[in-house]
Formats: C-alpha cells, sequence, structure tokens
C-alpha cells in the first residue's frame, strides 16, 4: 500500500504517517465510521482521530459525508462520518485497472458485449469455487457470514448485517471498482454469484462503481426468493439515501 497523508519529516519520525494509515485502514475495512468508531477501534483518543482525519482530507485521502440511516430516523442531526475517496482508495490498490478496461472495450469493440458478459461470468464463477465450500459448511442461518468472510479473505473487506426483513451484505471495498464503474457486468455477475452461493434471490441495493460508500447486498431473510421483503429494503435504502444527500444506487 501507498503511503497517504503525506506528513512533514519531522511528524513522520514520530510515527504520525503510520496512525495516518491506520486511520485510513480502519475506514476501509468498516466502512463509513464516525470519530468516535475509529477512536474506539484504533485505542485514540478522539482529538487524535479528528487531527489525522483533517490531514486525510486535507490530502483527498477521506471525504466526510452524513451518516445513512437504515430503518427508524432517530431525532436530532445525523452523525457526520468519514469515508475514503477515489484517491484514498487507489492509495490501498496497487490496481491495473487502465490494463483491465482498455482489455475490455477491445472485448467490446471485437467481440459485443456478450464476449464482455461471458468473461464477467467465467471470471466470477472461478471465484466462486473458492467460496463455495466455505459457506456450504456453514448452517444455513450463517451463510451470509460465512460468504462476507470468504470476500474478505479476497479482499472485499465484507460485513454482513441484521436487516428488518433479512441480511444486507456490505462490501466496504471493491478492488475492481473503478472498471466496475465502466462495465457494470462485473457487478452483476458476482450478484448473480451471491443469489447462486446462498440458494435465494438477492438484490444489490448499492455500489461502489456507482458512487456508493459501500457495495450493499440485500439477501431476505428463510432462503427464498421475497419480492415484496426485497421491496422493503429498496425503499428504506432509497430513504436513507435521501437523508444523506445522495442518490441511490
Amino acid at each position: 500500500m501507498k503511503n497517504v497523508g503525506e506528513a512533514p519529516q519531522e511528524e513522520l519520525a514520530t510515527g504520525e504517517r503510520s496512525t495516518r494509515n491506520r486511520v485510513a485502514r480502519s475506514i476501509l475495512d468498516h466502512g463509513p465510521s464516525t470519530v468516535a468508531d475509529l477512536a474506539k477501534r484504533l485505542g485514540l483518543t478522539q482529538a487524535a482521530v479528528r487531527r489525522h482525519l483533517d490531514a486525510l482530507v486535507h490530502e483527498n485521502v477521506v471525504e466526510p459525508r452524513e451518516q445513512r440511516v437504515y430503518g427508524a430516523r432517530t431525532r436530532g442531526r445525523p452523525a457526520k462520518v468519514f469515508a475514503l475517496t477515489d484517491c484514498g482508495r487507489d492509495a490501498f490498490d496497487q490496481s491495473y485497472d487502465k490494463l483491465a478496461a482498455d482489455a475490455l472495450r477491445w472485448i467490446t469493440e471485437h467481440h459485443g458485449e456478450e464476449a464482455v458478459v461471458a468473461f464477467a461470468k467465467a471470471r466470477i464463477a472461478a471465484q466462486a469455487e473458492t467460496y463455495r465450500k466455505t459457506v456450504e459448511a456453514a448452517p444455513a442461518e450463517r451463510r451470509t457470514e460465512a460468504l462476507a468472510k470468504a470476500l474478505t479473505a479476497d479482499g472485499y473487506a465484507a460485513t454482513a448485517r441484521s436487516a428488518p426483513v433479512g441480511e444486507q451484505l456490505c462490501q466496504h471495498h471493491c478492488p475492481v471498482a473503478h472498471v466496475a464503474e465502466q462495465f457494470p457486468q462485473l457487478c452483476e455477475a458476482e450478484t448473480e454469484m451471491f443469489s447462486e452461493l446462498l440458494g435465494t434471490h438477492v438484490q444489490r441495493l448499492a455500489t461502489i462503481a456507482h458512487g456508493d460508500g459501500v457495495c450493499t447486498t440485500f439477501v431476505p431473510r428463510g432462503g427464498g426468493s421475497d419480492p415484496q421483503a426485497a421491496q422493503t429494503a429498496q425503499i428504506t435504502h432509497s430513504a436513507s439515501a435521501r437523508t444523506a444527500g445522495r442518490n441511490p444506487a
């Protein structure tokens, strides 16, 4: 990983850069975070966290946002959270985004969009095989969590959390986000993989590739296709996105 939040030499000698990288890494692993969240996870004072965040904002590594609210909203102003910018994500990736995008563009021009879809499905099928044993070995009620752990091991910093009508599988990092922004077939194939592995229809609510802070996939409770539950989740997510002043994916 590149160093983020460059600091003057006198600061670097005292470990400022290392701590700043820890702050950015915590946001990568856990998604948009409040000052209090970061202080608790890293064992720092809130004043120290704010100082590092100020530097990271100045370096365009993180940006402040209003916190999205899932479910019923409580009184008062939403807490401010800090999320990684595209520049901040790039600091963690030694990626070949341009090469990959150029290759997919060439495939589109010479073989059509169907070839891109076929590539995306073949790529994700190979990826799915590394997750299958982990997911199938877990009890039915823990399979979303098992998939999240498998994704995390692959660099997606994923978590599973309970939702009013099911679960949400959240990926706080996407190594191919910049390419997926141009070729949504990658996201579509991944969503199909989740559905196949979990044995139920799932619905993508948000993606990093479309500008959201987290890739969020709704998994209905009970292992069956439940369009009404999916619609409820979409309405809840859309209302939360409006609260945050952003468009849902």
